[in-house]
């Protein structure tokens, strides 16, 4: 389907997290009208009748991924069967009804639970503004297979993390993202996946006040991290008033708690 370049501009304009569904309308509605070229009067009038019809919508929650399933080569952990598990739980959740029983008139997309799901740091997804992020991770090691010292997992490294030593590779886990980039890079096989799992954050959100997410410690495998959403979902309908975001019931208290909780649980 071809787009004018009016009509590709303005649908940029469109806020990101209902962006897909409004360039989708778009086409199908053109698709439909037999148009094989979209212009801006069809954007603003699909926008127009979207945006009127919101509330019909919303389902009560949102559930993002990045590019990873895909085929995208930066996967430091793929979560396809985690996210499959999120979306149950949240499907079972009735969060619809709840929000509905909370929030006076109409309910809005930003009245939504967001969760967003990323395989890599590059985060794609945005999970530091959602209300639950979660970020695929490799913890790389150096192994005992003998370093060529070619140094491309320096020149991999984005964060600068990696020095070459005489012994081989050291790693600065303060700098390192856990993205597992140096891992395919190595010829000698010095360096190895030493733990996978997923970092956590929690409490984005965009808005008049906006904040990025607060990053639990540590690295956690798939069922503590579904946990972790467990816990953050219960919170969130126990506190929530209104429609409030979880990013404003999530205070000290319960961010510590749950740091405590699941420290147990955290990849060494």
């Amino acid at each position: 389907m071809k787009w004018t370049a009016e009509a590709d501009e303005a649908v940029k304009k469109v806020p990101f997290f209902v962006r897909k569904k409004v360039r989708a309308r778009v086409e199908n509605e053109a698709q439909a009208a037999g148009k094989a070229t979209i212009t801006l009067a069809d954007v603003k009038t699909t926008q127009a009748r979207y945006l009127a019809n919101m509330s019909k919508e919303i389902k009560g929650y949102q559930i993002d991924t990045c590019f990873g399933p895909g085929g995208c080569p930066n996967r430091a952990n793929p979560g396809d069967r985690l996210l499959e598990r999120i979306e149950e739980l949240f499907k079972q959740a009735g969060l619809l009804g709840f929000l509905k029983s909370q929030v006076t008139g109409d309910l809005k997309f930003h009245h939504e639970f967001r969760v967003t799901l990323a395989d890599c740091p590059n985060a794609c997804s945005q999970p530091q503004i959602k209300d639950i992020g979660i970020i695929g991770a490799c913890m790389p090691r150096a192994g005992h297979k003998a370093c060529s010292q070619c140094g491309d997992c320096v020149e991999a490294c984005k964060e600068n993390a990696i020095h070459l030593d005489d012994d081989g590779p050291r790693i600065d886990f303060a700098a390192c993202l856990h993205c597992g980039l140096c891992l395919p890079v190595c010829p000698t096989g010095t360096l190895e996946a030493h733990q996978t799992g997923y970092r956590v954050q929690l409490g984005g959100k965009l808005g008049r006040h906006p904040q990025l997410a607060r990053e639990m410690p540590g690295i956690y495998d798939a069922d503590a991290t579904f946990a972790i959403v467990e816990a953050c979902l219960a919170h969130y309908k126990e506190t929530s008033k209104q429609g409030r975001r979880f990013a404003l019931v999530m205070d000290d208290a319960f961010f510590k708690d749950l740091v405590a909780r699941f420290s147990g649980s955290r990849r060494k």
